[in-house]
């Protein structure tokens, strides 16, 4: 669904954010893109939905170059930003002026992640908290239809039930035709919910694997002592919370978190892994 070959792209000249990136990403998964304040993650969604330019390299995505805006493929992407306006407009004066650009878009699907989300149809979108709105704007992006779909820190401003409902809708969002990227800082938000890890570190793609490559590659444990073996260890109260190569093909449950630290302290281990 998306190729991304040699991508360069930067906004000042001097300060590159990517260079010669190259990555594909298919239909089927939910992709988590995690990286550092400033690594490039919501610049790299804006690439793909067009609203950047690459300065070198190559992008494709669903057969169209975004940068050129094609109504074709703009149909087809729901992009979430980090940062949205509403009007001061009632719901359903909202769908009569934005629904009409999405051809799939699912009126009753709406109802229902609406009354899921506890939001009234009937709802002036003025009127609502920064988490009802987001909230809608979930539901109207996921309602769209579109192929792809990109979120950009879509849990931000959600209470703790908000972020139950939000995991439980987009576990059901997925279809083997859509491609479904969040980008966010609350790993812990994507546990359960994303089947590939996507992390951006130092102007490149410092890993990219599936759930189920990294926990059959490494073990996650609780450890009272640190050996040699240990790639990387966090001081928890009962001892280490410890990243080892998985030598033993022991079951273990992915720690988002630790492993984002782990992956940007001791990259130099865990590449030779995941090459």
């Amino acid at each position: 669904m998306i190729e991304i070959n040699n991508l360069n792209f930067g906004y000042s000249k001097h300060k590159p954010l990517f260079k010669n990136m190259s990555m594909r990403l298919s239909n089927g998964h939910i992709y988590g893109l995690l990286g550092k304040n400033g690594a490039g993650k919501s610049t790299l969604l804006k690439n793909l939905a067009g609203l950047v330019y690459p300065q070198g390299g190559q992008l494709n995505v669903m057969g169209f170059n975004p940068s050129k805006r094609q109504p074709a493929l703009l149909s087809q992407i729901c992009f979430i930003p980090e940062e949205f306006y509403l009007p001061p407009v009632k719901i359903d004066s909202y769908l009569k002026a934005n629904a009409p650009f999405y051809p799939n878009f699912d009126h009753e699907y709406l109802a229902t992640l609406l009354k899921e989300f506890d939001i009234p149809a009937s709802n002036k979108l003025i009127d609502m908290s920064y988490g009802q709105k987001k909230k809608f704007i979930i539901a109207f992006g996921l309602a769209t239809q579109a192929r792809l779909v990109i979120m950009d820190e879509p849990t931000n401003g959600l209470d703790i039930p908000s972020k139950a409902q939000f995991r439980k809708i987009m576990a059901s969002a997925l279809t083997d035709e859509r491609c479904i990227i969040i980008s966010t800082h609350q790993v812990r938000d994507l546990d359960n919910l994303i089947d590939t890890v996507i992390m951006l570190d130092e102007n490149d793609v410092a890993l990219k694997a599936s759930v189920e490559e990294i926990t059959t590659k490494l073990a996650f444990k609780r450890v009272k002592e640190i050996d040699e073996s240990i790639f990387y260890a966090e001081p928890s109260l009962s001892g280490y919370n410890a990243v080892m190569p998985n030598y033993h093909h022991e079951e273990s449950k992915l720690d988002m978190e630790l492993l984002f630290n782990a992956i940007l302290a001791e990259k130099t281990k865990f590449k030779p892994l995941f090459n």
